[in-house]
């Protein structure tokens, strides 16, 4: 099937966003879809806020994007946004790092009232960088992202659903080519 670049922005080692992430990884890898997770807080921050586009990091980071042919892209809110590391990749990245990609942006957070930081802060820039196709996002309440002792992840029921339907979505979105145009 497809190869589906899963990022997670968020700098926290024990990221609920990423746990979704890895959590919801599952299910694509499930679809048949090669799922490469890359959680931006390993790159190094020197190369990262120092701009260093011949970083080994940042070469790796930018050859993933190239590879694929959907990203999930999920961050934490912070300061009605998306996160600062994030940030700091994207802005490394191509101009068009995701010309004729399926895009699949999920948002985090500990209120609701951070739910348009989805589609005023992370679509604008996911457009901006070419997107083929941005799917309909999802923001998750942190609330709803349960941490197991043995660090499994359960999503609250309402949630999961509406989780499985976004991701399946951009499963479905992932299958579909465009149509070229028959000369005559």
């Amino acid at each position: 099937m497809a190869t589906v670049l899963s990022v997670s922005g968020s700098p926290s080692v024990s990221s609920r966003t990423a746990k979704l992430l890895r959590h919801l990884d599952a299910r694509l890898a499930a679809q048949g879809h090669e799922v490469i997770p890359l959680d931006v807080r390993t790159i190094p921050a020197d190369a990262l806020l120092g701009a260093d586009f011949q970083h080994p990091a940042i070469v790796e980071a930018t050859g993933l994007f190239a590879r694929a042919d959907g990203v999930v892209i999920g961050t934490p809110v912070y300061k009605a946004a998306y996160s600062g590391v994030l940030k700091a990749l994207l802005d490394l990245l191509p101009q068009y790092a995701l010309a004729g990609k399926t895009v699949l942006p999920l948002v985090t957070g500990g209120s609701t009232a951070h739910v348009l930081a989805l589609d005023y802060a992370l679509r604008p820039v996911l457009n901006s960088m070419g997107a083929a196709h941005i799917v309909q996002g999802w923001f998750t309440l942190d609330k709803d992202i349960i941490t197991g002792q043995d660090g499994s992840v359960t999503v609250a029921p309402g949630t999961a659903e509406a989780l499985a339907q976004v991701v399946d979505q951009f499963s479905a979105a992932l299958g579909r080519t465009p149509l070229l145009a028959v000369a005559g």
